[in-house]
């Protein structure tokens, strides 16, 4: 029996860490299906009444803060959806509301690892990016939501 506890407690998890995060990521795109609701399909009478209007950017911002919300209440590292939401135009006011934390808190959590991915070589943030940062050095002008 000692020799199944070692092993236990021995065995490298990482592997099997990965293959969890992997299925519960999938399982947060389904769910944020479930309560946002998928888009028509391509080609039917909805699909055309939406084309050319703003319903499906919208159908997309909101699956992805739903996703937001999912990752972090079941423990997920959410870093590539925030980056993905700034990408996106996204303000970090929205993403702190979808978080549930303030617009400061968003910032320090993910500011860097945002600014790492989109502003790889310091060139400056895409213009897509919303322009909702403090100036270096600058302490963030409200810090709320």
């Amino acid at each position: 029996m000692d020799s199944l506890v070692e092993r236990a407690l021995a065995a490298d998890i990482t592997a099997s860490v990965d293959a969890i995060t992997v299925t519960a990521l999938g399982e947060v795109g389904v769910q944020a299906d479930v309560i946002v609701g998928p888009g028509p399909l391509p080609g039917t009478p909805d699909w055309e009444l939406e084309d050319g209007t703003d319903i499906p950017a919208q159908r997309q911002l909101a699956w992805q803060l739903t996703s937001l919300r999912l990752q972090l209440a079941v423990g997920i590292d959410c870093a590539d959806t925030v980056v993905v939401l700034r990408a996106g135009g996204v303000t970090w006011a929205l993403i702190a509301q979808a978080a549930g934390i303030t617009r400061q808190a968003a910032h320090e959590r993910w500011g860097g690892r945002v600014r790492d991915i989109l502003d790889r070589y310091g060139d400056g943030m895409p213009d897509s990016v919303a322009d909702d940062e403090p100036p270096t050095g600058a302490e963030p002008i409200g810090g709320s939501v």
